[in-house]
Protein backbone atom coordinates (compact mmCIF):
# COMPACT_ATOMS: atom_id res chain seq x y z
CA UNK A 1 0.00 0.00 0.00
CA UNK A 2 1.08 3.57 -0.69
CA UNK A 3 0.25 6.61 1.18
CA UNK A 4 -0.12 9.79 -0.96
CA UNK A 5 -1.35 13.43 0.34
CA UNK A 6 -5.38 12.44 -0.24
CA UNK A 7 -5.94 8.50 0.14
CA UNK A 8 -3.99 5.31 0.16
CA UNK A 9 -3.09 3.14 -2.90
CA UNK A 10 -3.62 -0.02 -3.46
CA UNK A 11 -0.39 -1.42 -5.66
CA UNK A 12 -1.86 -4.80 -6.55
CA UNK A 13 -4.82 -2.56 -8.00
CA UNK A 14 -2.13 -0.09 -10.26
CA UNK A 15 -1.78 -0.43 -14.04
CA UNK A 16 1.35 -2.94 -14.69
CA UNK A 17 3.02 -0.27 -16.69
CA UNK A 18 2.77 1.77 -13.20
CA UNK A 19 6.53 2.67 -11.90
CA UNK A 20 5.47 2.13 -8.33
CA UNK A 21 3.77 -1.29 -8.90
CA UNK A 22 6.98 -2.20 -10.97
CA UNK A 23 9.01 -0.97 -7.34
CA UNK A 24 6.89 -2.67 -5.40
CA UNK A 25 6.99 -5.99 -7.80
CA UNK A 26 10.66 -5.50 -7.35
CA UNK A 27 10.97 -5.06 -3.84
CA UNK A 28 9.01 -8.19 -3.59
CA UNK A 29 12.04 -10.38 -4.76
CA UNK A 30 14.16 -9.27 -1.77
CA UNK A 31 11.70 -10.56 0.75
CA UNK A 32 12.74 -13.57 2.94
CA UNK A 33 10.33 -16.62 2.55
CA UNK A 34 7.62 -16.74 5.16
CA UNK A 35 8.86 -19.29 8.25
CA UNK A 36 6.36 -21.84 7.18
CA UNK A 37 7.61 -22.30 3.62
CA UNK A 38 8.41 -26.00 2.55
CA UNK A 39 6.85 -27.24 5.97
CA UNK A 40 4.50 -29.23 7.60
CA UNK A 41 3.00 -30.64 10.57
CA UNK A 42 4.87 -33.82 10.26
CA UNK A 43 8.10 -31.68 10.20
CA UNK A 44 7.42 -28.86 12.23
CA UNK A 45 6.29 -28.73 16.03
CA UNK A 46 5.40 -24.94 15.52
CA UNK A 47 3.02 -25.68 12.15
CA UNK A 48 1.65 -29.01 14.41
CA UNK A 49 0.71 -26.49 16.96
CA UNK A 50 -0.74 -24.17 14.60
CA UNK A 51 -3.13 -27.29 13.12
CA UNK A 52 -3.65 -29.05 16.35
CA UNK A 53 -4.93 -25.43 17.66
CA UNK A 54 -7.47 -24.91 14.54
CA UNK A 55 -8.90 -28.64 15.16
CA UNK A 56 -9.14 -28.26 18.64
CA UNK A 57 -11.03 -24.62 17.97
CA UNK A 58 -12.71 -26.80 14.71
CA UNK A 59 -11.74 -23.65 12.75
CA UNK A 60 -11.62 -24.61 8.82
CA UNK A 61 -9.21 -21.67 7.73
CA UNK A 62 -10.05 -22.97 3.81
CA UNK A 63 -13.72 -22.97 3.69
CA UNK A 64 -14.36 -19.98 1.92
CA UNK A 65 -11.48 -20.77 -0.66
CA UNK A 66 -13.09 -24.53 -0.67
CA UNK A 67 -16.63 -23.27 -1.18
CA UNK A 68 -15.62 -20.82 -4.23
CA UNK A 69 -13.68 -23.63 -5.66
CA UNK A 70 -16.66 -26.20 -5.57
CA UNK A 71 -19.23 -23.36 -7.00
CA UNK A 72 -16.65 -22.24 -9.93
CA UNK A 73 -16.81 -26.06 -10.57
CA UNK A 74 -12.42 -27.08 -9.69
CA UNK A 75 -13.49 -29.06 -6.56
CA UNK A 76 -16.20 -32.02 -6.92
CA UNK A 77 -19.21 -31.46 -4.57
CA UNK A 78 -21.00 -34.84 -5.64
CA UNK A 79 -19.79 -38.13 -5.96
CA UNK A 80 -22.26 -40.27 -7.71
CA UNK A 81 -22.05 -44.11 -8.01
CA UNK A 82 -19.20 -45.50 -10.66
CA UNK A 83 -20.31 -46.23 -13.85
CA UNK A 84 -20.67 -49.94 -14.20
CA UNK A 85 -18.25 -51.05 -17.09
CA UNK A 86 -15.07 -53.68 -17.64
CA UNK A 87 -13.03 -50.99 -16.32
CA UNK A 88 -14.92 -50.69 -13.26
CA UNK A 89 -15.03 -54.49 -13.04
CA UNK A 90 -11.52 -54.92 -13.74
CA UNK A 91 -10.57 -52.07 -10.79
CA UNK A 92 -12.05 -54.07 -8.53
CA UNK A 93 -10.63 -56.75 -9.45
CA UNK A 94 -6.95 -55.48 -8.83
CA UNK A 95 -8.06 -53.75 -5.75
CA UNK A 96 -8.90 -56.76 -3.84
CA UNK A 97 -5.84 -58.36 -4.89
CA UNK A 98 -3.29 -55.97 -4.58
CA UNK A 99 -5.18 -52.97 -3.60
CA UNK A 100 -5.91 -50.90 0.04
CA UNK A 101 -8.73 -48.32 0.92
CA UNK A 102 -7.64 -46.12 3.65
CA UNK A 103 -10.36 -43.78 5.16
CA UNK A 104 -9.49 -40.19 6.37
CA UNK A 105 -11.02 -37.30 7.75
CA UNK A 106 -12.46 -35.88 5.13
CA UNK A 107 -11.75 -38.13 1.89
CA UNK A 108 -10.43 -41.63 1.40
CA UNK A 109 -7.38 -43.06 -0.46
CA UNK A 110 -7.00 -45.98 -2.87
CA UNK A 111 -3.25 -47.42 -3.08
CA UNK A 112 -2.60 -50.21 -5.59
CA UNK A 113 0.55 -51.67 -5.03
CA UNK A 114 2.41 -53.17 -8.17
CA UNK A 115 5.32 -55.19 -9.17
CA UNK A 116 7.69 -52.66 -11.30
CA UNK A 117 8.85 -55.76 -13.76
CA UNK A 118 5.76 -55.18 -15.29
CA UNK A 119 5.36 -51.29 -16.12
CA UNK A 120 2.29 -52.26 -18.56
CA UNK A 121 0.28 -53.63 -16.35
CA UNK A 122 1.40 -50.11 -14.17
CA UNK A 123 0.59 -47.82 -16.86
CA UNK A 124 -2.80 -49.38 -17.65
CA UNK A 125 -3.93 -49.85 -14.02
CA UNK A 126 -2.74 -46.07 -13.41
CA UNK A 127 -5.47 -44.85 -16.71
CA UNK A 128 -8.31 -46.71 -15.85
CA UNK A 129 -7.76 -45.27 -11.90
CA UNK A 130 -7.62 -41.71 -13.87
CA UNK A 131 -10.43 -42.87 -15.93
CA UNK A 132 -13.06 -43.49 -13.36
CA UNK A 133 -11.78 -41.55 -10.85
CA UNK A 134 -11.73 -38.55 -13.23
CA UNK A 135 -8.43 -37.27 -11.79
CA UNK A 136 -5.06 -38.02 -13.07
CA UNK A 137 -3.67 -40.86 -10.93
CA UNK A 138 -0.31 -40.30 -8.77
CA UNK A 139 2.24 -42.68 -9.70
CA UNK A 140 5.94 -43.18 -8.01
CA UNK A 141 8.35 -46.01 -7.47
CA UNK A 142 8.96 -47.49 -3.71
CA UNK A 143 13.23 -46.55 -3.18
CA UNK A 144 15.45 -49.61 -2.94
CA UNK A 145 12.40 -51.85 -4.17
CA UNK A 146 10.63 -53.13 -7.53
CA UNK A 147 6.97 -52.16 -5.94
CA UNK A 148 5.42 -49.13 -7.88
CA UNK A 149 2.20 -47.35 -6.05
CA UNK A 150 -0.92 -46.02 -8.10
CA UNK A 151 -2.97 -44.22 -6.09
CA UNK A 152 -5.70 -41.56 -6.06
CA UNK A 153 -7.66 -39.49 -3.17
CA UNK A 154 -11.39 -38.85 -3.52
CA UNK A 155 -14.73 -39.26 -0.82
CA UNK A 156 -16.24 -41.83 -0.64
CA UNK A 157 -14.21 -44.60 -2.39
CA UNK A 158 -14.86 -47.64 -0.39
CA UNK A 159 -18.45 -47.04 -0.43
CA UNK A 160 -18.65 -46.66 -4.26
CA UNK A 161 -16.69 -49.31 -5.09
CA UNK A 162 -17.90 -51.58 -2.49
CA UNK A 163 -14.89 -53.04 -1.33
CA UNK A 164 -14.08 -52.30 2.59
CA UNK A 165 -11.15 -50.18 3.58
CA UNK A 166 -8.33 -51.35 5.47
CA UNK A 167 -7.39 -55.59 6.20
CA UNK A 168 -9.26 -57.48 4.25
CA UNK A 169 -8.36 -60.76 4.80
CA UNK A 170 -10.93 -62.07 6.99
CA UNK A 171 -13.99 -59.95 5.37
CA UNK A 172 -16.73 -61.40 3.54
CA UNK A 173 -16.14 -60.29 -0.10
CA UNK A 174 -19.30 -60.96 -2.52
CA UNK A 175 -19.03 -60.40 -6.23
CA UNK A 176 -21.03 -57.58 -6.66
CA UNK A 177 -24.53 -58.65 -8.46
CA UNK A 178 -23.92 -56.42 -11.54
CA UNK A 179 -20.47 -58.33 -12.44
CA UNK A 180 -21.94 -61.56 -11.65
CA UNK A 181 -24.82 -60.99 -14.00
CA UNK A 182 -22.58 -60.32 -16.89
CA UNK A 183 -20.00 -62.47 -18.05
CA UNK A 184 -18.32 -60.36 -19.60
CA UNK A 185 -18.09 -58.13 -16.60
CA UNK A 186 -17.12 -61.23 -14.57
CA UNK A 187 -14.47 -61.95 -17.35
CA UNK A 188 -12.87 -57.72 -16.60
CA UNK A 189 -13.02 -58.53 -12.52
CA UNK A 190 -11.28 -62.01 -12.79
CA UNK A 191 -8.20 -60.36 -14.82
CA UNK A 192 -8.02 -57.88 -12.02
CA UNK A 193 -7.69 -60.83 -10.18
CA UNK A 194 -5.34 -62.61 -11.90
CA UNK A 195 -3.04 -59.72 -12.93
CA UNK A 196 -2.84 -58.97 -9.61
CA UNK A 197 -2.57 -61.97 -7.55
CA UNK A 198 -2.04 -64.90 -10.32
CA UNK A 199 0.79 -67.31 -11.41
CA UNK A 200 1.57 -69.17 -14.48
CA UNK A 201 3.47 -71.55 -15.06
CA UNK A 202 3.96 -74.46 -17.90
CA UNK A 203 6.99 -76.85 -17.81
CA UNK A 204 7.10 -78.61 -21.49
CA UNK A 205 9.23 -81.63 -20.47
CA UNK A 206 6.71 -82.57 -17.58
CA UNK A 207 3.60 -81.49 -19.54
CA UNK A 208 2.75 -79.53 -16.58
CA UNK A 209 0.55 -76.51 -16.68
CA UNK A 210 -0.75 -74.52 -13.75
CA UNK A 211 -2.61 -70.94 -13.64
CA UNK A 212 -2.98 -70.64 -10.47
CA UNK A 213 -4.57 -67.32 -8.23
CA UNK A 214 -3.22 -67.64 -4.68
CA UNK A 215 -5.18 -65.42 -1.98
CA UNK A 216 -5.40 -65.77 2.31
CA UNK A 217 -9.14 -64.34 1.99
CA UNK A 218 -11.25 -67.83 1.62
CA UNK A 219 -13.89 -65.63 0.48
CA UNK A 220 -12.14 -64.68 -2.10
CA UNK A 221 -11.14 -67.64 -3.41
CA UNK A 222 -14.45 -69.07 -3.18
CA UNK A 223 -15.92 -66.21 -5.95
CA UNK A 224 -12.54 -67.24 -7.78
CA UNK A 225 -13.68 -70.86 -7.99
CA UNK A 226 -17.54 -70.24 -8.60
CA UNK A 227 -16.53 -67.39 -11.51
CA UNK A 228 -15.12 -69.49 -13.47
CA UNK A 229 -17.41 -72.51 -13.19
CA UNK A 230 -19.75 -70.03 -14.12
CA UNK A 231 -17.04 -69.74 -17.37
CA UNK A 232 -17.33 -73.09 -18.04
CA UNK A 233 -13.71 -74.27 -16.25
CA UNK A 234 -12.98 -76.57 -13.71
CA UNK A 235 -10.65 -75.54 -11.04
CA UNK A 236 -8.53 -76.98 -8.48
CA UNK A 237 -9.19 -75.97 -4.78
CA UNK A 238 -6.57 -75.71 -2.28
CA UNK A 239 -6.27 -74.08 0.87
CA UNK A 240 -4.87 -70.87 -0.49
CA UNK A 241 -5.04 -71.31 -4.12
CA UNK A 242 -7.85 -72.08 -7.14
CA UNK A 243 -5.99 -73.25 -9.66
CA UNK A 244 -6.32 -74.36 -13.73
CA UNK A 245 -4.88 -77.56 -14.48
CA UNK A 246 -5.57 -79.03 -18.16
CA UNK A 247 -3.84 -77.48 -20.94
CA UNK A 248 -6.73 -76.46 -23.23
CA UNK A 249 -8.22 -74.66 -19.88
CA UNK A 250 -5.58 -73.13 -19.34
CA UNK A 251 -4.45 -71.85 -22.80
CA UNK A 252 -8.07 -70.83 -23.06
CA UNK A 253 -8.54 -69.03 -19.95
CA UNK A 254 -4.85 -67.12 -20.54
CA UNK A 255 -6.52 -65.69 -23.94
CA UNK A 256 -9.89 -64.95 -21.91
CA UNK A 257 -8.37 -62.46 -19.75
CA UNK A 258 -5.50 -61.53 -21.98
CA UNK A 259 -3.02 -62.19 -19.56
CA UNK A 260 -0.07 -60.44 -18.94
CA UNK A 261 -1.25 -58.67 -22.36
CA UNK A 262 -1.07 -54.31 -21.89
CA UNK A 263 -2.11 -51.54 -23.73
CA UNK A 264 -0.39 -48.81 -22.61
CA UNK A 265 3.66 -49.39 -21.93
Amino acid sequence: MIINNHFPVLVQLLPKNDPRRSKWVKSLKKRPPPWDKGKSKETDLRVKKISDTFKRKKIDNFSKWRDEMKRCGKIRSIYPDFVKSNDLAFLIGITLGDGNIQNFPRTDRLLISLNAKYPGLVNDVALVVSKIFEKDAVVKKVKGSDCVRVWVYQKNISNRLGIPSGDRRKSVLEIPGWIWESDDFLIWYLKGLFEAEGSLSIHLPSYTYNFAFSNRNEKLLDNVKRGLIKLGFHPEVRSNAIRLRKKAEVECFKKLIDFRNYSAG
